[in-house]
Order: structure tokens, then sequence, then C-alpha cells
């Protein structure tokens, strides 16, 4: 009986790990937030982000630039992603949503199991989803806990947590910025430039 009076808490430990990494907060927490994120109008045209993956020590594995066209009519979005790694690698993936009622989107991309269920409330915006990866020459599938909270300078910040069996292995880490914005920026400013003294 002495083995199982000591196994016994850390039984109960290594569960309430599990089921902490299991739980995950309700998008609908952050309906009455400010400034409203619509990713059908966020992500329509162009937008590029930085990214990062960091491992279960929060060490940084990789780094990457994802460039992203999107086109949106009114009820189906369409990101054609591009990356580039920073040992050169690329990769590419397509999203589609489709809008649903009160928030929610119907999901799918070829490299993702699917469909997925993605809501967006107030700032916030999340999906869960599996995607097998290859790791060290074999396919892993990983649970991907995705998050996105829209800042009031326009900038979305995108954090996911990649799970197995409940616990997190791995986070990525990657900040959104809408091309347009840019461009209206650095016409505005070329506009400065050229204005004639008075």
């Amino acid at each position: 009986m002495y083995w199982k009076s000591q196994f016994y808490p850390l039984l109960v430990s290594l569960l309430a790990l599990l089921l902490a990494g299991c739980s995950s907060v309700d998008v609908d927490r952050y309906e009455d937030t400010t400034p409203a994120l619509d990713i059908g109008e966020y992500f329509d045209g162009q937008t590029r982000a930085w990214g990062m993956v960091q491992d279960y020590s929060g060490e940084v594995q990789r780094r990457f630039v994802v460039d992203i066209d999107g086109e949106y009519d009114g009820t189906t979005l369409v990101l054609d992603e591009h990356f580039v790694y920073d040992d050169g690698e690329t990769d590419r993936r397509v999203w589609t949503f489709e809008r649903q009622d009160d928030g929610l989107w119907i999901g799918s991309a070829s490299d993702v199991e699917g469909p997925v269920e993605a809501r967006q409330a107030g700032h916030a915006f999340n999906m869960t989803y599996r995607l097998p990866v290859e790791v060290s020459g074999r396919e892993i599938t990983f649970t991907m806990d995705d998050w996105m909270f829209l800042q009031p300078d326009g900038r979305l910040i995108n954090r996911t947590a990649m799970k197995k069996f409940g616990v997190t292995l791995a986070e990525i880490t990657i900040v959104f910025e809408r091309l347009e914005a840019e461009l209206s920026n650095t016409n505005t400013d070329d506009t400065n430039t050229d204005a004639p003294d008075t």
C-alpha cells in the first residue's frame, strides 16, 4: 500500500496538468472588446507577417516571413499564404473560410484535418485544428490552438499552441500587418516630401 500512497499524489498532479493543458478560454468572453476583428475584412488584400517557433523551453527554433494574398467576396475568404523560413525553406498553404452566422467560420486547407470550426468575437479570433508536421523524419499530428488578437494600431497578434496529448510542446508567435496601410503611409510621406515649399 505504501507505493500506492506515494504514487497517488503524483498521479493527481499529472492529471491536473493534462486537464489544464486541455482547457481553453472561450472566445465569447472577448465579445465586448475593441477594436472589433472581422477576418474577412482584415485579410482582404495583401498582408505580411513575421513569426517564430519556440519549443517547450522557450528557445526559438525557427523564424519566418509569410506573405498572404487574401480574397473576400462577403461570404468566402481565401488566404494564399507563402512562407519563407530563415534557413531558406519555403512553404505554401491555402486556407478557405466560409462565413456562417454569429461570428462562426468554417475553414479548410489541404494539409489540415478538417473542416475546422473557427469563431470571432470582439478583438479576438480562435480556431482549433489538427495539423500533421514532419519532425526528425517522422510525421506527428499536433492539435493547434490558434488565437488572433487585433491591436488598436491595426496589427494582428497571433499565438498558437502546438499540443500533443493535451500538453503544449511548442508555440508559434506571428505579427500581421496589412500592406495597404503601409503603402498608404508611404504614399503620404512621398507626397509630403515632393510638395513645394510655401
